[in-house]
């Protein structure tokens, strides 16, 4: 919904909270449906409804739990049978600085302060310690905004005694513990209140009026960012970007100006602001963010304009490069194709609002930031959450790279006749062994991303694929495949639950960038190995359809499972009795004994 997103209209979301809420559940196309546990230390109510609406346009539609007036702690620490019943998917504990017990008093010495300041962080750990063991789920966490006063006025920043120095010591602690705890993070209200305005954010009658401890018309800014970090943890994020050229990677029209006359480079002001831009874009390369082109241009223009000698974004940053005359929209359709991803993952970076409202029209869930002053670019898509980070795993800073490679291998399938050929000449290896601490991470991440192959689109937390890989109750699966254009990462993960003499897949799952590899037959291969070890005599996979999967509805079907049931929904039962001499289906990837990187 455009209303929602960022440049939005705080107080209309405000007023209008229940009409857009009808609206977004009018608009169901199948929800992800999540339990969060709001934990508040001020009033939460209003924090609640707008946080719904925010998560509902990001299909996640939440039920809450929500603690009474300031008794996060008591909700925390102590047996709670009503949390402990809700069971929560997610849990928000929401502080300020108002809940902070005691400050530093100007008498005190230094030990007495750094003794306060343990206080205080370990009240805090032992909430973090209590949840994490009691739910094992994702625990956000405000930081602490600044104080809205300063009693010793800048000598607050430096001085121990200092309200703001307490404050910002504290931070660094919280920091620290996010950095050592998986399934931990910060919802940094210290910037959110400084980007809002800290005067605005802290106005004082909202607290005394309502014990609000922000001003509420803050309250969408503070939702919003809290939506951000749910939907990504929940694998909500988009996964690229499509970008315009003339008037958006730089000032002018290219077609018209000639290279030379773009302006873009640090002998204007104006030709500062594009490769700031660009510069900023080129940084999102480290975070895994797919950059394309959809430019109406001459091809040879477009190249001219990405060699240019003040540049910051160069050919090879880009996967797919459209320059043509062809309707942007057609051509981000065609560019999702070749990436193999689905086209509501994309952004549509374009100046141009005739553009932006022909591609939002004709594909729904496209995102279409407001783009209209070159200095507002960077603040307007930054804002905007779309690539919000928990979780940074190593395949992320190599995507763009692995993209590349499999725009090489459709090349080069080209020049086969026949398809198993053309697999064979691949040297496919693969690495598929159960899982291990060193990716989880990741493992997590492709479970709350994959939405086209995934059979049942069950989520999971990295703790629960920690709690899953240990219990001894699951057999588990990932697989890495790598062939003469590159390593693809893990690219595929099993959830086996064993019931006795029989195995019940939870999840079988497989990055789209592998799709008719065989990586799925090879899976099959070293799934069969581990039931037999295990005794197991039956294997049972389920089929859960949505809106993004039916390319595997009869998945099943192709690695030799028989139907059992199916419902009027399209939920099916399948069936594999395990044969005393299970005959492999893979005939063209190499299993490997070791990791790639020789881990053992």
């Amino acid at each position: 919904m455009k209303e929602l997103q960022y440049p939005f209209d705080a107080d209309y979301i405000l007023s209008r909270k229940k009409q857009i809420k009808r609206e977004l559940l009018a608009q169901d196309g199948g929800f992800l449906e999540k339990r969060i546990a709001i934990l508040g230390g001020s009033t939460t109510n209003d924090i609640k409804h707008i946080l719904e609406l925010f998560l509902l346009n990001y299909g996640i539609k939440p039920t809450f739990y929500e603690s009474e007036y300031n008794q996060y702690y008591e909700d925390s620490v102590f047996p709670n049978a009503r949390l402990k019943e809700f069971c929560p998917d997610v849990i928000y504990i929401h502080t300020t600085n108002r809940n902070i017990t005691n400050y530093p008093a100007l008498q005190d010495d230094s030990d007495t302060v750094t003794t306060l300041l343990n206080n205080e962080m370990e009240k805090f750990k032992t909430i973090w310690n209590t949840l994490s063991a009691e739910y094992a789920c994702p625990i956000i966490q405000n930081n602490f905004e600044l104080p809205f006063y300063r009693l010793m006025g800048n000598r607050e920043a430096s001085d121990f005694h200092g309200k703001v120095n307490f404050i910002t010591r504290l931070n660094l602690l919280f920091y620290e513990y996010a950095q050592t705890h998986n399934n931990f993070y910060i919802c940094d209200i210290n910037y959110i209140s400084a980007d809002y305005g800290l005067a605005q954010w802290s106005d004082p009658f909202y607290y005394y009026m309502y014990k609000y401890a922000l001003n509420v018309k803050a309250i969408p800014y503070l939702s919003f960012n809290i939506a951000n970090i749910i939907k990504s943890l929940f694998g909500k994020n988009k996964k690229g970007m499509v970008l315009d050229l003339d008037n958006t990677l730089w000032g002018g029209v290219i077609g018209d100006d000639g290279v030379d006359n773009i302006t873009l480079g640090p002998e204007e002001a104006e030709g500062q602001v594009f490769s700031e831009f660009q510069h900023y874009l080129k940084e999102h390369l480290q975070l895994g963010v797919l950059l394309n082109i959809d430019s109406k241009n001459e091809l040879e223009n477009a190249l001219a304009g990405l060699n240019h000698s003040c540049g910051e974004l160069r050919k090879d940053d880009f996967i797919v490069i459209k320059a043509n005359w062809e309707s942007k929209d057609k051509n981000l359709l065609a560019i999702a194709k070749e990436l193999n991803v689905l086209p509501e993952s994309l952004v549509f970076v374009d100046d141009n609002p005739a553009e932006r409202h022909i591609v939002a029209t004709q594909i729904p869930g496209v995102c279409t930031p407001e783009l209209t002053d070159p200095h507002e670019y960077i603040r307007v898509l930054d804002r905007s959450g779309f690539f919000e980070v928990t979780t940074l795993s190593k395949d992320d800073a190599g995507r763009t790279k692995m993209y590349r490679e499999n725009l090489a291998r459709a090349e080069f399938q080209s020049k086969f006749a026949d398809y198993e050929e053309y697999l064979q000449s691949l040297g496919m290896q693969a690495a598929i062994r159960a899982f291990e601490p060193s990716y989880y991470s990741r493992i997590a991440q492709l479970t709350n991303k994959s939405n086209q192959f995934n059979l049942t689109t069950h989520r999971y937390t990295q703790s629960e694929i920690e709690s899953i890989a240990e219990d001894g109750k699951h057999i588990t699966l990932y697989g890495k495949l790598q062939d003469r254009f590159g390593d693809n990462g893990v690219v595929s993960v099993i959830i086996g639950n064993i019931r006795q003499e029989i195995c019940e897949i939870d999840l079988w799952l497989m990055s789209c960038r592998v799709l008719k590899r065989n990586m799925e037959f090879a899976m099959m291969d070293q799934l069969i190995l581990q039931c037999q070890s295990n005794h197991i005599k039956c294997l049972k996979g389920f089929y859960y359809p949505t809106a993004k999967n039916k390319m595997v509805s009869d998945f099943y079907a192709t690695v030799g499972f028989h139907m059992v049931k199916e419902d009027q929904d399209g939920n099916s039962e399948w069936e594999f009795i395990i044969p005393e001499h299970y005959i492999k289906q893979n005939r063209v990837i190499s299993i490997m004994e070791d990791d790639f990187n020789g881990e053992n």
